[in-house]
């Protein structure tokens, strides 16, 4: 008897549709085709122990199963369920009516129960896409599944379960769950404020620019300055998630196994802080089987590199790409995939080996040279795609010893926010381009194009200072930002003076002060 099973392969962020044929004749064999990986091919041991150990007998027969289109390699223990479905019903044990209607995935255990797999999302918009009536899911993926309109989830504790659902059972209710209800509870829900930041003003501020324009920044400073400490509060103060950027970053953490159990939607933008022995792989993603890597998982928020200088170079240099593109394309031998990485960059150093550079509490044992050596771990085109460099100084104990609190996070997101919103309608219409940082040289010269008495300014620091040529542009993308953030149309010399405060490591003469 031929029976069919439908389940679905991921591939980067999209799905395929796989048909799982199941065909039982006489004899003791089984046979799988259909380019299946390790994982799928030694299914067939759990799904016998699983079988047996719900009650029933496992087909004594010769089994084949082939896994439609042969030419994709599918990989992972969701397929066990399927193919036990798909076993069981050309053995007669499950009705075959209902199976052309619904998809299904989930890894089984020796005792039966349905164990979670990851990439649900993308399944479950696969199977929405393919119009199924309905998606078979483990118990703990069944919120995540069911954010997908349109199509009933049913998220099983055990393959008993499912077979009774296929024979007739009316017990199971799909799962619901009231994304928007969820999803705008937790949004502004931070744990960590900038009210608890004493002093730094100035630090504050250049973190409010970055927000508001979506600026790459590096913080420098002597260790103790908080430079981290500021840094973990910057999603506080960015603007909320979009519902579909929501359901783009659930989908790559639920493809990377980093959803939490019982989670729906990611409502806040997330924060990736790999340590510095990371690897390019790690960063970039890929393995043998495609995995975002922590450049996508901080798709739509922030990646914070800490100790920016502790980090392979070669490591630092891959970044290049994904920071200019917003993509990253991760091509092996067996695959090509392609997963969104637009974040916002930052990163903290200290200015020099010792650590004291520029610091007026510690003596600084560095010389010149060294200084140079160190900040060169840091390469001219990696810090060409940083806008904002922010020195970092000590905050002293008067001010530290105050109790009153600095200004909190809500305020300050409420300013970035509706600097947002001036930007999203100056560039209504312009695919791929939000917010500042994104500004093209084109959009540079209709939006941010300086009068002669700004521009005498920007030439006059450029030559004093001994600005690098790569500076130009970004001074002016940051004062953009800053003119947005005060509601003025067009850049005027104060904002340039502002933007020009932020390339501290593009002076000529940083190392030597």
């Amino acid at each position: 008897m031929l029976v069919k099973t439908f389940c679905a392969e991921v591939m980067g962020l999209e799905a395929t549709t796989v048909t799982i044929e199941v065909n039982l004749t006489r004899g003791m064999m089984f046979h799988l085709s259909g380019l299946a990986d390790t994982a799928v091919k030694e299914s067939y041991d759990r799904i016998r122990a699983a079988v047996a150990n719900i009650g029933l007998k496992p087909p004594t027969a010769d089994i084949t199963i082939n896994l439609s289109p042969a030419d994709i390699r599918k990989e992972g223990s969701g397929y066990d369920l399927p193919l036990a479905i798909g076993i069981l019903a050309a053995h007669g044990k499950v009705s075959d009516t209902m199976l052309k209607d619904y998809m299904m995935i989930g890894e089984l255990g020796l005792d039966g129960t349905l164990k979670p797999v990851s990439g649900i999302l993308s399944v479950a918009i696969r199977a929405r896409k393919e119009q199924f009536k309905g998606l078979f899911v483990p118990k703990e993926n069944a919120r995540e599944a069911a954010v997908v309109n349109n199509l009933d989830v049913y998220g099983m504790d055990s393959l008993a379960d499912v077979i009774s659902f296929l024979n007739g059972s009316d017990d199971y209710e799909p799962t619901v769950v009231d994304t928007r209800k969820e999803f705008y509870e937790q949004q502004y829900s931070f744990d960590l404020d900038f009210a608890d930041v004493k002093g730094q003003e100035g630090v504050k501020r250049a973190l409010e620019v970055a927000a508001a324009g979506s600026h790459n920044v590096i913080l420098v400073g002597p260790p103790g300055s908080g430079k981290s400490m500021m840094a973990r509060r910057l999603p506080g103060i960015l603007p909320p998630l979009s519902l579909a950027e929501s359901l783009e970053t659930t989908q790559i953490h639920s493809i990377a196994g980093k959803l939490p159990s019982g989670t729906s939607l990611i409502s806040q933008r997330p924060f990736r802080s790999p340590h510095h022995t990371v690897s390019q792989v790690a960063l970039t993603g890929g393995t043998n089987k495609p995995h975002p890597g922590e450049v996508s998982l901080a798709h739509n928020g922030l990646l914070f590199l800490d100790e920016l200088t502790e980090f392979n170079k070669s490591t630092l240099e891959v970044l290049r790409q994904p920071l200019e593109d917003r993509k990253i394309t991760i091509s092996r031998a067996k695959y090509t995939v392609e997963y969104p990485c637009s974040f916002m960059f930052v990163a903290s150093m200290n200015p020099c080996p010792c650590g004291y550079y520029g610091d007026p509490t510690h003596h600084c044992t560095c010389t010149p040279g060294q200084i140079s050596r160190y900040l060169s771990k840091v390469s001219g085109p990696m810090l060409d795609r940083i806008d904002i460099h922010c020195e970092v100084p000590v905050v002293p104990f008067k001010q530290l010893s105050q109790m009153q609190q600095g200004e909190p996070s809500e305020k300050i997101r409420e300013r970035v926010i509706k600097a947002r919103r001036i930007q999203e309608e100056r560039y209504k219409g312009t695919k791929g381009v939000y917010c500042n940082a994104q500004m093209t040289e084109r959009m540079i010269h209709q939006f941010a194009e300086p009068d002669e008495q700004s521009l005498d300014m920007l030439r006059l620091a450029m030559e004093r200072l001994s600005l690098s040529a790569r500076a130009y542009s970004r001074i002016l993308k940051v004062a953009r930002t800053i003119a947005d953030l005060e509601g003025s149309e067009r850049v005027q010399s104060h904002h340039i003076a502002e933007a020009i405060g932020y390339r501290s490591l593009d002076r000529g003469d940083w190392a030597e002060r």
